[in-house]
């Protein structure tokens, strides 16, 4: 607002200009200054950006601090405490010994890019967690399986340092010792324990191989003992019409072969033969008119199936006869023929009485 105190007409340049927002804040001939931007005064710091979104001279301590970086980490009225976090020093320190740590990005919202560098070799390095700085040449048998190995830095820059000896005493560095030759029987010491053991080269360069042949049962290998298998079906302990089965033909293994009965007979075992039963029905020995029961099924009993007819008539061990003879029974009497032309059993009344004193009366 403007105040003129002296509005004579000798009086110029004497008028007061009062912020309305701060009445204290005046200037006499001339607009008065405000505002005031706290941000002026750089109160956030390098690697912080501030920014007052008020800048009237009454609204104090309300400017916002954020990080260049990461721009979810902000303050108000004061500065952020600090807007990076170098992640290599923790403790303990993510690398471990051995290794250089280096964190390209130190935001706090950059979380596990560090890298880990070896000491021991600057070209093997692991992002977000510790490097792998050791190999041992030996892993891969580089001696071959006659000579020992021995890799006594395992520092990645420290290669073919390895170390084969021989038996004998011959050492050599990143690659097999030549062997002096000498005779060494293998199977001295047992190895195949307890098995047959033949060792056709008995000279230092030729190690391992050894052979070793079941004693019980079957099987043989070179350089360790060999996996021996007993077949028990070759005994044959299922006998005749069932079929043999062993499993697990390890010699520690016994008792464990199958028996299964041959077809159409059914039934199985384990470590004996099996009880086959046979149910001699299963070949329609009575036909398709009658019905057929065996009552005993065990292989040792054999035609003893019953067949029955329709009528009530059976038989055992094959076909029943289930025709009736009508005249059997003497219907038609003294002095007359009887004739039954079908006896089947589903044909009835259809027989002939025949006189005798005159044939050519047919009843």
């Amino acid at each position: 607002s403007c105040n003129d105190p002296d509005m004579s007409y000798g009086s110029q340049h004497d008028f007061v200009c009062t912020c309305d927002s701060d009445m204290s804040i005046t200037k006499v001939d001339g607009p008065a200054t405000c505002n005031k931007d706290e941000c002026s005064a750089d109160p956030c710091g390098a690697g912080q950006t501030c920014s007052d979104p008020n800048p009237s001279s009454k609204s104090l301590k309300d400017f916002t601090c954020t990080c260049d970086n990461d721009a979810s980490l902000s303050t108000i009225g004061v500065k952020v405490g600090s807007c990076t976090e170098d992640e290599c020093s923790l403790v303990p320190a993510p690398c471990g010994s051995g290794q250089k740590c280096e964190d390209p990005n130190t935001a706090k919202s950059s979380k596990f890019d560090f890298i880990c560098t070896c000491d021991s070799d600057m070209t093997v390095t692991e992002t977000g967690k510790a490097a792998i700085c050791e190999v041992d040449e030996c892993s891969s048998a580089p001696c071959g399986g006659t000579q020992t190995c021995l890799d006594t830095n395992k520092g990645t820059n420290s290669l073919n340092d390895f170390e084969c000896s021989c038996s004998t005493g011959t050492t050599n560095i990143g690659g097999p010792a030549t062997c002096a030759m000498g005779n060494k029987d293998e199977c001295a010491t047992d190895p195949c324990g307890g098995q047959q053991c033949v060792d056709p080269d008995t000279t230092d360069t030729s190690l391992g191989d050894f052979v070793c042949t079941c004693a019980t049962g079957k099987g043989s290998a070179t350089g360790q003992p060999a996996v021996c298998e007993v077949d028990e079906c070759e005994a044959n302990p299922c006998g005749g019409g069932q079929t043999c089965v062993d499993n697990d033909k390890s010699v520690l293994v016994s008792g464990d072969f199958s028996c299964t009965c041959d077809a159409p007979a059914t039934g199985t075992a384990t470590g004996k033969a099996a009880t086959c039963d046979v149910d001699e029905c299963l070949q329609t020995p009575c036909g398709v008119d009658q019905s057929c029961l065996d009552a005993d099924t065990s292989s040792a009993s054999s035609l003893d199936f019953t067949c029955t007819c329709k009528n009530g008539v059976t038989a055992t061990g094959g076909p029943a006869t289930c025709e009736v003879d009508e005249c059997s029974s003497s219907p038609c009497g003294a002095g007359q023929s009887c004739e039954d032309p079908n006896k089947s059993y589903t044909s009835q009344h259809d027989f002939k009485c025949t006189c005798d004193i005159d044939p050519s009366i047919v009843q």
